[in-house]
């Protein structure tokens, strides 16, 4: 490492690790338990502490806390650690902290995130891939958020929730239930609003597949028979197609919270 990749006026703990190809700007501060991957760019300002993993090519940007203590009034000081995947962009005064007992003592990022001004990721919480947080989206504990999901700018997601793969949460939401993937939930307190069929047609899905979706979910969502029975149905009727079963497979998991539903259904 070239002294020019470190600025002198950046406070970095004698026991950090940090990797080739590491830049921390001035007044940037690492603490003791952090590892810094290769290539990882760290502005001015920003405070990456804990027991903090940042994988390659992540860029944090000013005045970010990243690896913080978890805001729970059950965390007694255990072991808290926070894992974040390669070629993550973190943006200014994003906040992220570490896991609890509770939640494996883990908080977990995937890969090729983006996480906007503001966001707020809590203890616990495990995102996946692709995943962006738009300004000051807002995620309480032990949250799961799959793949390629988008939260909109100033959403909540309570506590425990699930986020499935390719979900859209619009702007300014609460959501206190399960999003199905591919789903698209609006409003305080969210409701799903339909397919997300914007981001679906920007991932490359198909004509085809989009149409065995919205028939697939107009089957789940009809108001004949029980929840239970539309699955089965659904599941029977669809049995090659990998989105409809990523649908069912979700539904069918072991979850605390109940699913956002039509309003009409609410």
């Amino acid at each position: 490492m070239t002294e020019m990749m470190v600025h002198p006026a950046a406070a970095i703990d004698r026991a950090a690790k940090l990797e080739e190809g590491v830049e921390v700007g001035p007044f940037a501060v690492i603490g003791p338990n952090v590892t810094l991957g290769k290539n990882v760019k760290i502005h001015s300002h920003a405070v990456v502490t804990g027991r903090t993993e940042i994988g390659e090519g992540c860029e944090i940007h000013p005045f970010t806390v990243v690896g913080g203590p978890p805001q729970d009034m059950k965390y007694r000081g255990e072991r808290s650690e926070l894992v974040v995947g390669p070629f993550n962009t973190i943006r200014e005064h994003v906040t992220m902290n570490g896991g609890t007992e509770g939640g494996g003592h883990v908080t977990r990022i995937g890969s090729h995130g983006l996480f906007l001004a503001g966001a707020h990721v809590a203890h616990d919480c495990q995102i996946g891939n692709h995943v962006i947080l738009v300004n000051n989206a807002t995620l309480a504990g032990h949250v799961i958020v799959e793949d390629h999901a988008i939260l909109g700018g100033l959403c909540a997601v309570h506590q425990f929730v699930r986020v499935g793969a390719y979900a859209f949460v619009g702007g300014m939401s609460g959501v206190e239930s399960d999003v199905i993937p591919f789903g698209m939930v609006l409003g305080n307190r969210a409701s799903l609003a339909g397919l997300n069929i914007v981001g679906l047609k920007r991932q490359g899905f198909d004509r085809e597949q989009i149409h065995t979706l919205r028939k697939a979910f107009g089957l789940l969502f009809s108001q004949q028979g029980t929840l239970q029975e539309r699955l089965d149905d659904v599941e029977k009727m669809f049995p090659g197609d990998a989105p409809v079963q990523r649908i069912v497979a979700f539904m069918r998991a072991k979850t605390d919270r109940s699913f956002c539903v039509p309003r009409n259904q609410a």
